[in-house]
């Protein structure tokens, strides 16, 4: 498969697969689970399956297949490409989380944190390979949360399949090894092949690791952030790094349900209010001549005068 079809569109969560081997309708499969991007403030997060017949374990081994964390960006690629070429006994498929996707969930009224969204991601993986014909009877799982109950709940969901949810598994099963190098090579290639909205103009991408910690990636979210529409939307803006800084550099937002509680109270007094950003006046008939913002232009948003 051609590695630019990782390249994701900026707002837009998808799923990409290989095709699925014969062989995986066939015979008794095993299945391996891992992600990919799990903490970074900046980029998508990516879960991965990868599925081969029980009888081509030993196969699957011998393309010395690792843990992703371990190797270097030049051998997972390689190791995908092999993965890729294995197309007779082995299929893989992806889940690419854009980051507009995590935040939105996790800052939804109704409470949906980072886990049950990677279990969600990881069932609806599974199912798509049994959807597929795939005679799936063993899934190991890198585990997400307590094992135990992560193994109790896919064990409930996909009665008849054997599943295993061990810390680590990425380095203890190759199949789970094989899911890890496809999820972390599809995430390398969405941010490195990411688009950035053109009023941004050149934009550097010397952003550091990505994690929040990193000095360099700090430094990136300062440079990006609009005070007014906060980041583009490589940024997982529900992270506390980014909701720190648009706390102290973003105009405030005032909500008619606020409480007016002394913090909330003094947050507004220290800020400038939003509402000041376009309280200019203008004149009759006046015709704006600057370019649409990119917060409207990514979610598709446009001026009506009718409906």
């Amino acid at each position: 498969m051609d590695l630019s079809a990782f390249e994701a569109d900026n707002s837009v969560s998808c799923r990409l697969t290989s095709p699925v081997p014969d062989a995986c309708r066939t015979e008794d499969c095993c299945l391996g689970i891992d992600e990919a991007g799990r903490g970074p403030v900046l980029g998508p997060m990516v879960y991965g399956i990868c599925f081969c017949p029980v009888s081509k374990k030993e196969e699957l081994k011998n393309l010395n297949v690792a843990d992703s964390k371990t190797l270097t960006e030049a051998e997972r690629e390689n190791l995908f490409l092999k993965l890729d070429k294995a197309k007779s006994f082995v299929g893989w498929a992806l889940q690419v989380l854009s980051p507009n996707t995590i935040s939105t969930n996790m800052l939804q009224r109704v409470k949906y944190n980072l886990n049950a969204l990677s279990h969600d991601a990881a069932i609806g993986l599974v199912q798509y390979a049994l959807d597929c014909g795939v005679q799936l009877k063993e899934v190991f799982v890198d585990t997400v949360g307590p094992a135990e109950k992560y193994e109790e709940k896919l064990s409930k969901r996909f009665p008849g399949v054997k599943v295993t949810v061990r810390p680590k598994a990425d380095s203890l099963f190759p199949v789970v090894s094989a899911a890890s190098i496809c999820a972390k090579v599809a995430r390398d290639h969405a941010v490195k092949g990411w688009t950035f909205a053109e009023d941004l103009g050149e934009v550097d991408t010397d952003y550091g690791s990505g994690y929040p910690n990193d000095p360099k990636t700090k430094s990136w979210l300062l440079k990006y952030l609009d005070p007014v529409f906060g980041y583009p939307q490589f940024v997982r803006f529900s992270w506390s790094t980014a909701q720190t800084l648009l706390d102290s550099k973003a105009f405030a937002v005032h909500w008619d349900d606020d409480e007016e509680d002394g913090e909330k109270g003094a947050a507004r007094q220290k800020n400038t209010s939003m509402l000041s950003y376009f309280s200019h006046s203008k004149p009759k008939g006046h015709s704006p001549t600057h370019k649409t913002h990119r917060f409207f232009t990514e979610r598709r948003l446009q001026n009506v005068d009718t409906f």
